[in-house]
């Protein structure tokens, strides 16, 4: 049975949920996957860093009611985040990459994943700015080492968009796709459906806790741009930067063009898309929609997350699933180690 040292990297919403699963789940892993996971090291910028090479306590992370440096109290323990000395340290065998997404160059995070694959550490992370600015970097690093970089989580987070597109849908050639791939801003073109104006809207989203304090990420579409580079990177091998993908967002969708929408059986959506064209090159576009209700996007509602994929030999093929949500994120990282475990097993078993 194999273990995985894991290092920490952010202690927040979603590697805490991870710690959850480890503290529930490593029996279960232990049969059904063939591996279990030992949180060895964590950092974060408000708690501190504590390494520990025979493994931390996930229950004690999560019960103990930590004030700003209080890892500093633990054996092994800082006051203050060390992000490199734990990334670089040899406990680790994976680093979870989950601190906060810069969508202007991805940094820390992307130095982050650099410094752990060149001290030969497997990465796994569902920050969306270290990969829309640094997946082709850190992709050829991770294959100069015989590592993984792995990022199932940046997109649709549970959802695997990703590895479905490239695993289960081989073969068919993905000629574009468009999705919605925002939950907030879905959220509030919802509501605003319902007499809301979009002011209102946007205070009921960050009352319910899908919208940050400043949503202009969200409602102005720069969340989606991300992902849109992301996705045509992955899918169409393009090379797009996040400056590449046309911006639009809904901050200027009236009740009116709400309700006209309404009124002649289509309405509003915020669509991410890219096509390849003819010439080969790739096109990366966010921007409002209006949509016929018989268009399978129309009817995705709330804050779920859906992508239409264009394919040459199926044609349209639509997945939909959470596209936000700290458990469902910890899951695609869950599902990313998985999936260095697959390869792992692949090369033992060749050598």
């Amino acid at each position: 049975m194999t273990v995985y040292n894991i290092a920490l990297i952010g202690f927040g919403g979603v590697n805490r949920a991870l710690a959850e699963l480890v503290a529930k789940r490593n029996t279960l892993w232990e049969r059904e996957l063939g591996f279990c996971l030992n949180i060895v090291a964590v950092s974060d910028l408000r708690l501190g860093s504590v390494v520990s090479p025979d493994g931390l306590d996930p229950r004690m992370l999560l019960q103990a009611n930590f004030a700003p440096g209080g890892f500093g109290r633990l054996s092994g323990g800082r006051s203050q985040a060390d992000n490199e000395m734990i990334i670089k340290s040899a406990p680790p065998d994976i680093i979870v990459e989950a601190t906060f997404t810069n969508p202007k160059d991805g940094e820390p995070a992307v130095t982050h994943c650099r410094w752990a694959l060149k001290a030969r550490k497997h990465v796994v992370t569902a920050n969306k700015g270290v990969v829309a600015f640094a997946a082709h970097e850190l992709n050829t690093l991770a294959k100069a080492g015989g590592l993984s970089f792995e990022y199932e989580g940046a997109v649709m987070s549970g959802t695997p968009v990703m590895r479905m597109a490239e695993k289960t849908l081989i073969g068919t050639r993905v000629m574009g796709f468009e999705g919605i791939l925002n939950g907030t801003s879905n959220f509030v073109l919802g509501r605003m459906e319902h007499g809301m104006d979009l002011s209102s809207a946007i205070k009921e989203a960050q009352a319910l806790g899908y919208a940050e304090a400043d949503p202009t990420a969200d409602i102005e579409g720069h969340d989606v741009r991300l992902k849109v580079a992301i996705l045509a990177n992955e899918l169409l091998g393009a090379s797009l930067k996040p400056k590449d993908v046309a911006c639009e967002g809904i901050s200027r969708l009236s009740s009116q063009d709400i309700n006209t929408a309404i009124n002649e059986s289509s309405r509003w959506k915020l669509v991410g898309s890219a096509i390849r064209g003819k010439d080969g090159v790739v096109v990366g576009t966010v921007a409002p929609r209006r949509l016929s209700l018989q268009h399978p996007l129309a009817a995705v509602g709330g804050v779920t997350n859906a992508v239409s994929l264009d394919t040459e030999l199926l044609g349209s093929v639509t997945i939909a699933g959470p596209g936000a949500g700290r458990t469902e994120t910890a899951y695609a990282l869950l599902s990313d180690i998985v999936a260095i475990h697959a390869d792992r097993s692949k090369a033992t078993a060749a050598a």
